[in-house]
């Protein structure tokens, strides 16, 4: 493999990745508010002309994993055939689970819904369509489209690496339709706009992360809250999770990442415990019914002659359709990692509602409490995003203890965020090696850090906006990627689907074969029926 064949070189999408981000915190440094002001336009412009581009393709990623539920290329197992799965059940889910839960959810938790209220895209403000449209939204921008994207990326890395032996880059996966090219200047430019991505995405959430800190010690303190303290938070968390990627102490981060279930369980049956109880399990079912029964109309809505409501879209639906975007290769590494052995079939059922189902119980939740606790303190929903959640809190029993769990999970998350994506950076610009050198993981989590310090230091006051801005950006090229990605995992898997006869009712001695053999001793018969395929096409 080519991780071997370079072992002890620098990666060019190493080297090239380094040089682009370099460039862009450069920039950004030494000229903070034209970056602010470029990257707004630029963000503008995508939503303006884009927008329905980015609805459409999150759209079509969700129909493709429903066609795969139900194709029989659901019965292709991720993995040699009669391999088992690496994780029981339980603890698969609960590594979805992690994956799903992160600095977003806390941080919008509660001021998502309650700015929905305040500002609905279409109805009146503050009555009871306004908080049924407030539910039906969060539930859409962490619900199917979301996973779906995430998905179908993390599915075809994990069906490219442990069913076809590919190393664990993003490029390779397009090797059904490109050939060797993927191993020359194609798969450097995939790879880079990867890293980029990647980098843009996680900087994201650390910048919204270091944004709560601040506005918790704000709430608690008085701290002050500007770019200079939060610039002071990423340093000394950058310095935290800097230490761990040094020194490799992969126990540490399992731990934290323990704590981070903990704190969030803990967190959680609090606020159900002592908010309104009732009223927010009778939310959850109604806003999971407005969520289901108008899917389609907002999954195409774009609001072409709805002003007001095409401009709170431009905030909320495309910013996170870019933001789940720039965060695909991130997380599709990571639940690609953790689903080998699983087939097809499970694999999406698992990562399309297990986490959709935890959202949409978390937004309920916090969502509710929060818009309840407003409407008895109306100044809390004139607070900035980043203080409201501590804002309800102060007016909840144990109010206190809440803040500070709350800021101990948002650290947490930053600190373990920032530890793999450092990892995963690193393992796409060493050559998909497992185990990337300290040195470039150091090197990536200064580069996360810095970038998010840019993206807030270009924002100034509203550094929320340049943070939008720039998933919203790094989206765009990174889509087209995931697109080739989709052909190229149907193309290959949809061979194998012929070739075994799989079916409702498959071929009884081919499905024994598959079940029973492995790759390696089928390859080469595939291989020659791909080729007489290409002459004399199967039907369907």
């Amino acid at each position: 493999m080519e991780n071997n064949k370079t072992n002890g070189k620098l990666s060019k999408v190493f080297v090239y990745g380094v040089i682009v981000i370099g460039i862009v915190v450069l920039l950004g440094a030494l000229f903070p508010d034209s970056f602010g002001e470029i990257s707004s336009s630029i963000s503008g412009w995508i939503t303006d002309y884009f927008g329905w581009y980015y609805m459409i393709l999150t759209t079509l990623l969700v129909f493709f994993c429903v066609f795969l539920l139900l194709s029989p290329i659901g019965k292709l197992k991720l993995g040699k055939p009669d391999e088992k799965p690496e994780f029981h059940t339980v603890s698969w889910l609960a590594m979805l689970f992690s994956a799903g839960m992160g600095i977003g959810l806390v941080f919008y938790g509660a001021s998502e819904p309650m700015s929905h209220y305040v500002v609905p895209p279409s109805a009146e403000p503050e009555t009871r369509e306004a908080l049924l449209e407030s539910m039906r939204s969060t539930f859409l921008h962490y619900g199917f489209h979301a996973w779906a994207m995430y998905g179908v990326v993390a599915l075809a890395l994990a069906y490219s690496q442990f069913r076809k032996g590919e190393v664990g880059l993003l490029s390779k996966v397009l090797r059904p339709l490109f050939g060797d090219k993927v191993d020359g200047l194609l798969g450097i430019v995939v790879d880079v706009m990867a890293v980029f991505a990647t980098v843009i995405g996680v900087a994201v959430s650390l910048g919204i992360g270091a944004m709560q800190i601040n506005g918790g010690l704000n709430y608690l303190f008085d701290i002050p809250v500007n770019t200079f303290v939060q610039g002071i938070i990423i340093a000394v968390v950058t310095v935290l999770f800097l230490i761990s990627a040094w020194s490799g102490l992969s126990k540490g981060i399992q731990y934290l990442s323990n704590l981070n279930m903990i704190l969030a369980a803990m967190l959680f049956i609090v606020i159900l415990v002592v908010g309104p109880t009732i009223l927010i399990l009778n939310m959850m079912t109604a806003g999971t019914g407005q969520y289901l029964g108008t899917f389609l109309t907002q999954s195409f809505d774009v609001a072409p002659l709805n002003e007001q409501k095409s401009d709170w879209m431009s905030t909320w639906t495309v910013y996170y359709w870019g933001w789940w975007m720039s965060w695909s290769p991130f997380v599709g590494i990571f639940i690609a990692r953790v689903s080998r052995g699983r087939t097809i079939r499970e694999f999406i059922m698992a990562v399309l509602f297990v986490p959709t189902l935890i959202g949409i119980i978390w937004f309920s939740t916090f969502g509710m409490t929060g818009v309840s606790v407003g409407q008895s303190v109306p100044e809390i929903f004139e607070l900035p995003a980043e203080t409201q959640l501590f804002g309800v809190f102060d007016e909840l029993p144990m109010g206190l203890l809440l803040s500070l769990i709350a800021m101990l999970l948002v650290s947490s998350f930053f600190i373990t965020s920032a530890d793999s994506a450092t990892f995963v950076i690193g393992m796409q610009t060493s050559f998909g090696s497992l185990t990337p050198s300290s040195m470039i993981k150091v090197v990536w989590g200064v580069s996360l850090s810095a970038i998010a310090f840019v993206l807030l230091l270009a924002g100034g006051e509203t550094g929320l906006n340049a943070l939008q801005s720039a998933a919203i950006i790094s989206a765009l090229p990174f889509s087209i990627v995931v697109i080739l990605m989709v052909i190229s995992f149907y193309k290959d898997a949809n061979a194998e689907r012929k070739y075994f006869e799989l079916t409702i009712s498959p071929n009884k001695r081919r499905y024994e074969n598959y079940v029973k053999g492995s790759i390696e001793e089928h390859e080469e018969e595939l291989e020659d029926y791909k080729k007489r395929a290409k002459e004399d096409p199967p039907g369907i």
